[in-house]
C-alpha cells in the first residue's frame, strides 16, 4: 500500500508529468515564467487547489448524482481558486497583479479537472490527496525551472536579485513568449528522454 501511494505521488513528478509528458496547463506555463517569484506564487496556488479539490471530491463522491457531477468539481475548484486569489491579493497583492487573469484560470485548467475525472471519483482521500501534490508539484517544478532560465538569461536576475554582472549581454529572446517556448520545447525533449516515453508511443 505504502509503495502504491509513493507511486501516486511521484509518478506525476517525472513519468507522468502533466506538461512535460501529457502537455497540459501549456498556456499558463508560458505566461507566468518571465519571472521566478511569479512561477512560485502560480505553482503553490494550482498545487493547493489541486490538491484541495481531489481531496473534497475523493470525500464526497459517493453523494455526487451523476447528472450534475461536472457543476459539483466546478463549484468546489471555484471556491478553492476564489480563496486563492483573496489570500494573493491581501498579502501578495504585486504579485497578484503581475498574476493577473491566470490565478482565475486555475478553475478551466486541464490538470485540475482531469484529476477530479480521472482519479479522485474513484480513489479514496488519501491517494487523492497524494495525487493532487503530486499532478501540483510536477506542474509547479517545470514552471520554476522554465522561469528560472526565462530570468536568469534574460534579465541577469533571479528573484528579483541581481546575479550576473551588468556587463555581461542579456538574451532578449527569453522574456519573449518565443524564448518561454524553446526552453519549455528543450525540457520537454530531455523529460521525455529520460523517461523513454517516445518508445512508448
Amino acid at each position: 500500500m505504502a509503495a502504491h501511494l509513493r507511486k501516486v505521488f511521484t509518478d506525476p513528478l517525472s513519468e507522468s508529468n502533466p506538461i512535460t509528458i501529457q502537455i497540459l496547463g501549456i498556456c499558463s506555463a508560458l505566461a507566468v515564467t518571465v519571472q521566478l517569484r511569479t512561477a512560485l506564487v502560480m505553482a503553490l496556488a494550482l498545487t493547493t487547489v489541486t490538491a484541495g479539490s481531489n481531496l473534497i471530491i475523493s470525500l464526497i463522491r459517493h453523494s455526487i448524482p451523476a447528472r450534475i457531477r461536472l457543476i459539483v468539481e466546478m463549484v468546489v475548484v471555484s471556491s478553492l481558486v476564489i480563496l486563492a486569489d483573496q489570500f494573493l491579493r491581501a498579502y501578495l497583492f504585486d504579485v497578484s497583479r503581475q498574476l493577473s487573469v491566470f490565478v482565475g484560470l486555475i478553475i478551466t485548467n486541464c490538470i485540475v479537472l482531469g484529476r477530479l475525472e480521472a482519479f479522485a471519483l474513484q480513489n479514496s482521500a488519501m491517494p487523492s490527496l497524494l495525487d493532487g501534490l503530486g499532478n501540483g508539484l510536477g506542474y509547479g517544478a517545470v514552471l520554476v525551472m522554465v522561469a528560472f532560465v526565462r530570468e536568469l538569461f534574460g534579465s541577469g536576475r533571479l528573484l528579483g536579485w541581481l546575479v550576473m554582472p551588468e556587463n555581461l549581454p542579456r538574451n532578449g529572446l527569453m522574456l519573449l513568449a518565443p524564448g518561454a517556448f524553446i526552453v519549455l520545447g528543450l525540457l520537454i525533449w530531455a523529460q521525455r528522454t529520460v523517461t523513454k516515453h517516445f518508445d512508448s508511443e
